[in-house]
């Protein structure tokens, strides 16, 4: 776990070049485009109301009601345009971990048309960057996720490594997770305060 403190990656992942390569390639591609990355705090109904439904009609989103939706912008989200349209997204959705907020990133969706482009690695990589200074969570069942969380230099983590206060925390929030089909990452910060309350 020595390479939570930097990003590195993973030389198993199926990625060519390296993180900063891989990121820069994605941002040129969005301005190739005409795609703009937005940091948004507030939607419009219409927009609330297709992420809801999208993520109702995808096996690999939790469904989420518009009310929830507008509690997870209150902490932000990243929102991929193309011109009017909403192409991709991923939200900050904020647990109480006792007195230490946990920020969880989730709903993360990228059109089809441009999932090649790593553009979901781009927004999990804005994300990272953004909360690096907070416990970051992550926590999916997509093995790109996986990979993904990897490359950004995220720590695995299972339940036997966690505390029975955590653990129970986790239950009453919702996410306690088979871990036969979902995978629990953290950010650097987050893997040494679980060393230190195991």
């Amino acid at each position: 776990m020595t390479n939570l403190y930097r990003l590195k990656q993973n030389s198993e992942i199926p990625i060519f070049g390296d993180l900063e390569t891989e990121i820069l390639k994605a941002k040129e591609f969005c301005s190739k485009e005409g795609l703009k990355i937005r940091f948004e705090t507030s939607l419009s109904q219409e927009y609330l109301y297709t992420i809801s439904n999208r993520s109702n009609d995808i096996s690999s989103l939790h469904y989420v009601d518009v009310e929830r939706l507008k509690k997870r912008l209150s902490n932000g989200a990243l929102i991929i345009y193309k011109e009017d349209k909403i192409v991709g997204h991923i939200f900050v959705h904020k647990h109480m971990l006792g007195k230490h907020p946990v920020y969880e990133r989730c709903t993360l969706w990228v059109k089809n048309d441009y999932r090649r482009y790593h553009l979901g690695l781009l927004l999990m990589h804005e994300l990272t960057t953004r909360f690096k200074d907070d416990y970051l969570v992550s926590i999916a069942k997509p093995p790109i996720v996986h990979m993904y969380n990897e490359f950004l230099g995220m720590g695995h983590i299972t339940l036997s490594q966690l505390s029975s206060d955590m653990i129970d925390t986790l239950e009453q929030i919702g996410k306690l997770r088979d871990e036969e089909r979902y995978k629990y990452y953290v950010n650097a910060r987050f893997f040494k305060a679980i060393q230190r309350l195991k």
